[in-house]
């Protein structure tokens, strides 16, 4: 069993769990993964250039940046970016100044992509959702208060549903690009609110963007992590 950084000592999670975020991705040197639907997919919620230069430019420059800092440090080089994420506070101050942004990153858009679907389910189901009713009181309630965490995020950062140390859901957001699991929260659901995300169609009205994301949920890849991280 793995042993993670002290936000974790609440509950010792296992590779087991931590495996669902890992990728041929998220080894070094990193790569960009590919996208598992066509870039004008998601239209018109999302629309062709602007996933072109989130996933084609922004996502690269990440990993281009996180490989330049790992390079430098071989200690890091046989470890996942999800194990060293997950372990962040333990690394020392001067690389986790530099990585912090490059890492999360790479990482936190690599789960966004995987959380959108050109034909969205609308609601999730099975365990997940049963979760999502008992947590928020219900699934309308549960979208808006995530709506109200991705409006109100200030700059930019990102707005998620996790899962605490404790094995409880939670809304929450990151500055930046901080990760969850630098904390010890898994992702199950996460919203990139960066205006590299929405702006060319939606420019400064976030609150569309959000609404319009909606529709393209991939509640499917949820569910899995969700299973995945609680079973």
């Amino acid at each position: 069993m793995m042993r993670t950084g002290h936000h974790l000592a609440e509950k010792s999670y296992s590779m087991d769990n931590l495996s669902v975020y890992n990728s041929a991705c998220m080894s070094y040197p990193y790569t960009l993964p590919p996208l598992a639907y066509a870039y004008n997919a998601l239209d018109p919620h999302i629309d062709e250039q602007t996933m072109r230069l989130h996933h084609d430019k922004h996502h690269q420059a990440y990993i281009d940046n996180a490989n330049k800092i790992v390079e430098k440090h071989p200690e890091l080089q046989t470890r996942t970016l999800v194990e060293i994420m997950t372990d962040f506070d333990r690394l020392p101050a001067d690389i986790r100044k530099v990585l912090r942004g490059p890492g999360g990153g790479h990482l936190n858009h690599s789960l966004f992509w995987d959380y959108l679907a050109p034909q969205s389910s609308g609601e999730p189901q099975g365990k997940l959702a049963q979760s999502i009713k008992k947590t928020f009181d219900g699934f309308v309630q549960f979208k808006e208060q995530f709506n109200r965490a991705a409006v109100s995020c200030s700059g930019s950062g990102w707005a998620w549903l996790w899962l605490t140390p404790r094995g409880g859901l939670e809304i929450g957001a990151t500055a930046n690009q901080d990760t969850p699991l630098s904390k010890g929260n898994l992702p199950i659901l996460g919203l990139d609110v960066w205006e590299h995300a929405y702006y060319l169609k939606y420019h400064n009205r976030r609150p569309d963007y959000v609404m319009h994301w909606w529709q393209v949920v991939n509640w499917k890849k949820a569910e899995e992590q969700f299973e995945a991280t609680t079973g």
